[in-house]
């Protein structure tokens, strides 16, 4: 039995750093698909960079949260922001105000709508959509990525997940029932498995071998494991105080070692482009 990994590579256009960073992880690694932060500071350099790489699947990366501003006005969409038209910095706010009822499934829509519609404007196929910091989780926003994935024609949806058994993981588990749920009504596709959210910033050669080792037990098919590199040293990461080991990331991508593992595990190196509706139908 044939067993798909997808390796991606998320946050494309956040720095020139880390879109050199994506493209070496390409290039001479096991990054197989990336996904394009449409608010992010570097977008078009980004966008050049992938017209250039047709190997490399491209991603819609929606966000309702970050340090970047979202590209409609406060007006526009005033249950997603703050009174200076920011977003607010965590997922944890968009939960609490999706709790409250505060949170407008049209504003949400108008904003992921701009968003995705700029990925698109690129000019290279997009193959999937998934969100900064996982924020389609949540139901409302959920049912909002996957209606736009299908009225655009993008075939695939990460469906985020969490083997940890800490509350976090224990909420993550159970969102992301309700979002697979969602993609299956919308006809998307995505993964049977998936890691990246329980590691995050944290994916070293060793920590990326016990994860793709326990998805192999596990019997997962078809399995994503999304991963954040950067380059060494990059300056304009400094703003951000997610206390990510980027660097490691990118040489774990670039470890050859690695690639033997993933190769002694069963998996072969794939694209959401590879995936079916029924893949990820567990």
């Amino acid at each position: 039995m044939t067993r798909l990994l997808i390796v991606t590579a998320d946050d494309l256009g956040l720095t020139r750093g880390v879109n050199a960073a994506v493209r070496r992880a390409h290039e001479a690694g096991i990054v197989t698909a990336t996904s394009l932060l449409a608010v992010g500071r570097e977008f078009d350099d980004a966008a050049a960079m992938l017209r250039d790489l047709p190997t490399l699947e491209l991603g819609a990366h929606l966000a309702l949260v970050g340090e970047d501003p979202p590209l409609l006005s406060a007006r526009e969409i005033p249950t997603l922001v703050d009174a200076r038209g920011a977003l607010p910095l965590s997922y944890r706010t968009v939960v609490r105000r999706g709790l409250a009822g505060r949170l407008d499934p049209d504003d949400v829509r108008r904003e992921l709508h701009a968003q995705l519609e700029r990925v698109l404007g690129v000019g290279v196929p997009v193959t999937h959509v998934d969100t900064h910091q996982h924020t389609h989780l949540w139901p409302t926003v959920a049912r909002v990525v996957a209606e736009l994935a299908r009225e655009a024609g993008v075939p695939a949806v990460r469906l985020p997940g969490s083997h940890s058994h800490a509350p976090v993981g224990l909420g993550v588990r159970l969102l992301s029932r309700r979002t697979r749920s969602a993609l299956r009504t919308a006809g998307r596709a995505t993964t049977q498995d998936y890691a990246g959210l329980d590691e995050a910033g944290h994916l070293d050669a060793e920590r990326f071998r016990t994860t793709l080792q326990a998805a192999a037990r596990r019997g997962a098919r078809t399995l994503e494991i999304n991963t954040h590199p950067a380059q060494a040293g990059d300056a304009d990461l400094r703003r951000f105080t997610w206390d990510y080991q980027w660097a490691d990331e990118l040489a774990m991508l670039l470890d050859p070692t690695v690639r033997d593992e993933i190769a002694a595990a069963g998996y072969t190196l794939s694209g959401f482009a590879a995936l079916t509706t029924t893949d990820g139908a567990a």
